[in-house]
């Protein structure tokens, strides 16, 4: 065509369906105006609007799996922040990108084996699931059996995962202002720049099988957890040892008892904050289909299994000691002593000027739960938190327009939202606090108990 190459028709398509969606969404005010004016109570009319758009927003994020795919799942880790009368619409589709996506066809997933593993990747892989056990944003996943008699789990990524993943993105990142209206009070475009910034290492699986194999072999035998070990891995392929179990966490969100989400949700939270310390590695990626509940032999709560580490922040000291120390200080409201602190660490920049008092009540989110022995984390504390500091008429609201987030505290920084996200989602209630001092280096009361190593 006169030189210039022809987009594919699939990429065309998908950004029709990304650029659609703002479309979609006015359209639906327009159509509520109107049936405003005929008299039908705004309320009902906005639920219509509300359904119908959380029909059209997550119907297309699943179906184009990619950036779209994962900028949904990252959405639904935050449902929680979310007020009820805004998130009910929502609610069900966020929570069912977490555990699924359509599938591709058994064929292209025997033709990618062929590929990766070679023409006699069944002599290896002697036995494969015809349809996959779950699916996620860039790939799926099938149960298989491994020539040594061991059960596998087979992730296959999908054809032209890599440029789906960073088109839609783009897309995204284009489109942040127009989307934002569709999910009120989400921040937008600072969640599409940081899905950016690490989608390469999410496309890595041998990168992710080597974050793997150090969880592995940093948890073989704990009682309380299970990663399973890498068993062979491709540029778009990774085997790992198979994990039975009934649920995700997405499932005790959405049926568990208290006991059942108290119990996983500290299990959880301890992971969380155990790999770095364990690991030299921290589980970057805090969505509950990541997280599977194994019960005891009589049905009770039992351990948790952990999968996916594409998304993994190196941290070879472990968490940072600076972390732990600084919320410490907030917890005792030593509010200069914060403001130097973070100055040091660079949060706050040079000859920018912060409120004590502000700053203190702006990081309640992470000092709340950590002043206490026991908190319980809710849907309506997320919300309380998120609103207070999404409110440009809150005083608390100016300060995050002077913090600053270093590098190398971004992934711990959404990680840590994230995972606050997800046990507001179960309403569990945790030993936070206890888990911090086990963990997180320099948050240890001074000849206090626990082990920060």
């Amino acid at each position: 065509m006169d030189g210039v190459t022809e987009l594919p028709r699939k990429a065309v398509a998908r950004t029709a369906k990304l650029a659609a969606l703002p479309l979609g969404y006015a359209g639906r005010n327009a159509l509520g105006l109107g049936k405003r004016l005929g008299g039908r109570p705004a309320e009902v009319v906005m639920s219509e609007i509300q359904q119908r758009t959380a029909d059209q927003l997550f119907r297309t994020l699943g179906e184009l799996k990619g950036g779209a795919m994962k900028f949904g799942q990252t959405l639904s880790v935050l449902e929680a922040a979310l007020p009820d009368e805004l998130a009910a619409p929502y609610r069900e589709h966020l929570t069912r990108l977490q555990d699924s996506a359509p599938p591709m066809p058994t064929q292209t997933v025997r033709d990618i084996l062929a590929a990766e593993l070679g023409d006699d990747w069944r002599d290896q892989l002697v036995w494969l699931d015809g349809g996959p056990t779950a699916s996620a944003s860039i790939g799926q996943v099938h149960q298989g059996r491994w020539h040594d008699g061991r059960e596998v789990a087979v992730k296959v990524q999908y054809p032209g995962a890599g440029d789906a993943l960073r088109s839609d993105l783009r897309q995204l990142s284009r489109l942040a202002r127009t989307i934002a209206p569709l999910m009120p009070g989400m921040e937008v475009k600072p969640l599409v720049e940081e899905l950016q910034a690490r989608a390469e290492d999410e496309l890595d699986y041998h990168l992710e099988a080597e974050a793997q194999a150090a969880f592995a072999a940093a948890f073989r035998d704990d009682p309380d957890f299970v990663v399973p070990d890498v068993v062979a891995v491709g540029s778009t392929v990774l085997v790992t040892e198979w994990v039975e179990s009934p649920a995700s966490l997405a499932s005790v969100i959405r049926h568990g008892t208290q006991a059942e989400r108290d119990h996983y949700g500290e299990l959880f939270a301890r992971f969380l904050f155990a790999g770095p310390a364990r690991a030299g590695l921290l589980h970057a990626d805090p969505h509950p289909g990541n997280f599977r509940v194994i019960p005891d032999d009589e049905g009770a709560p039992g351990r948790l299994a952990v999968l996916d580490y594409g998304a993994a922040a190196r941290l070879p000291g472990g968490m940072p000691e600076a972390m732990g120390r600084l919320i410490r200080i907030a917890i005792d409201a030593a509010r200069e002593d914060l403001v130097e602190g973070l100055r040091e660490e660079g949060f706050i920049k040079d000859r920018v000027k912060v409120d004590p008092d502000l700053l203190l009540e702006y990081l309640a989110p992470f000092v709340e739960p950590a002043a206490v022995d026991r908190f319980q984390f809710s849907r309506a504390w997320m919300q309380q938190q998120f609103q207070r500091i999404n409110d440009p008429d809150d005083p608390a609201y100016l300060i995050a327009t002077r913090l600053n987030l270093p590098p190398s505290y971004l992934l711990i920084h959404r990680t840590w939202l994230g995972g606050v996200g997800v046990l507001s989602q179960l309403e569990a209630e945790a030993p936070f606090r206890q888990i911090l001092i086990d963990h997180l280096p320099g948050f240890a009361e001074p000849d206090g108990p626990g082990d920060t190593a």
